[in-house]
């Protein structure tokens, strides 16, 4: 199979290079063989090439050797979107290490099938808690091991990518550095740092550049951000550190208030997607949960309604509308009146829990959209802010970090 390669550069570096009648599986070995030529001359670094083949089948493309990548750094899950491709990677936050070697064993959703049921020498661990970094040796390496699998470990030495990750809209400036020295190790030319309730808006297809107020509520694993927008920056906000892992907390403490029952992580969490309730449903659904009697000691099997959910659930639910009340309480006028007409709109996976719409506009009186792709609204908004990455740059709704 042939294939033609053209590298340009729209600078004053060699204005073209055209090389064919190469296999494509020898592509490395030619980038390996052009990289050695370039070498020499330090100024064809400073440029961003692109790539355009065309093969048979695929037609023709534009693939960047230097990649830009969006991350959504979630708590409970990890997206990845590539310029020109879409989300590639949608991975839970999960890595597995072996205790003696320290070796990094699994990273994913293999990693988070050996929740609760490895042996003593391995340790699977959540590196980020409550939307920021609790582990950065490990959340480097996670990291490090996302990119090599989208990107392929080979290319990655040669063609450093640039990177937008999002943040919670209350991190403080140590834990923005976390992410962007993370980011940076883990193989990133460049970083960005985008807030979280800006890509969820732009991900939910708002046009967050109008004179006009916008409300989002991102319910994610570690914390829900609320924020209002108008042209292009947040107006009022909040983040608090409440959201579907205090979900999966409730029932575990639920269930061993009421039946001495001990259940897992990954239980409780099945049980939330399942049975999880926060309002009165039309009809009740019930779930045959499995976990350790505390009494006993012994394996117990019972079946729990989504009315029992509702009530492990008031406590964090209380929590997430207050803070909707606090942001409304403190946003102008004019904006209140906007969001009042285009009413509220939900992301993040938290926000489909059962109810959760229909109590937020009990409780507010203002209409509340869930939005289509609501657990991938902040990594789409990620890939549409790179897609204007030029643009963005000199905006104050980014921060860039270059590599030293």
């Amino acid at each position: 199979m042939k294939c033609t390669l053209i590298f340009m550069n729209f600078s004053n570096a060699p204005s073209l290079l055209l090389l064919s009648f190469f296999p494509l599986h020898n592509f490395y070995y030619m980038v390996r063989l052009f990289y050695q030529l370039v070498l020499h001359s330090r100024s064809l670094f400073n440029y961003h090439w692109p790539v355009a083949y065309s093969g048979p089948d695929e037609g023709v493309f534009l693939l960047s050797l230097g990649l830009d990548i969006g991350i959504d750094l979630g708590t409970a899950s990890v997206l990845v979107y590539i310029k020109g491709k879409g989300i590639v990677l949608k991975e839970p936050s999960v890595v597995a290490i072996d205790k003696n070697t320290n070796k990094l064993l699994e990273a994913g959703e293999e990693a988070r099938r050996m929740l609760g049921r490895t042996p003593g020498n391995i340790v699977a661990i959540r590196p980020l808690r409550d939307g920021v970094i609790s582990d950065y040796d490990i959340t480097e390496r996670m990291l490090k091991y996302f990119i090599n699998k989208i990107c392929g470990g080979r290319l990655l030495r040669l063609f450093k990518p640039r990177i937008m990750v999002c943040v919670p809209s209350g991190v403080t400036e140590v834990e923005r550095r976390a992410v962007i020295d993370a980011a940076i190790q883990a193989g990133a030319r460049k970083t960005y740092l985008i807030e979280e309730p800006i890509a969820a808006a732009i991900g939910a297809g708002i046009d967050i550049s109008k004179a006009c107020g916008s409300m989002i509520v991102d319910i994610g694993g570690g914390t829900t951000d609320i924020a209002v927008i108008s042209l292009g920056g947040i107006v009022v906000s909040t983040s608090i550190k409440i959201a579907g892992d205090k979900f999966d907390e409730a029932i575990v403490r639920y269930m061993r208030k009421k039946y001495n029952i001990m259940v897992g992580e990954r239980t409780a969490e099945e049980m939330k997607i399942n049975i999880g309730t926060v309002y009165p449903r039309v009809q009740e659904v019930a779930m045959d949960v499995r976990g350790r009697n505390l009494i006993s000691g012994l394996p117990k099997t019972l079946s729990v309604t989504s009315s029992e959910m509702m009530e492990a659930f008031e406590e964090p639910m209380s929590s997430i509308i207050e803070a909707v009340h606090s942001v409304l309480e403190k946003t102008p006028p004019e904006l209140a009146a906007d969001i009042s007409d285009r009413g509220i709109v939900l992301t993040g996976g938290g926000s489909l829990v059962y109810g959760l719409d229909k109590l937020l506009q009990e409780k507010t009186g203002i209409n509340v959209i869930i939005a289509e792709e609501a657990i991938s609204c902040v990594a789409l908004g990620t890939g549409e802010a790179l897609n204007n990455i030029e643009s963005i740059e000199k905006s104050a709704a980014v921060e860039v970090r270059h590599r030293k």
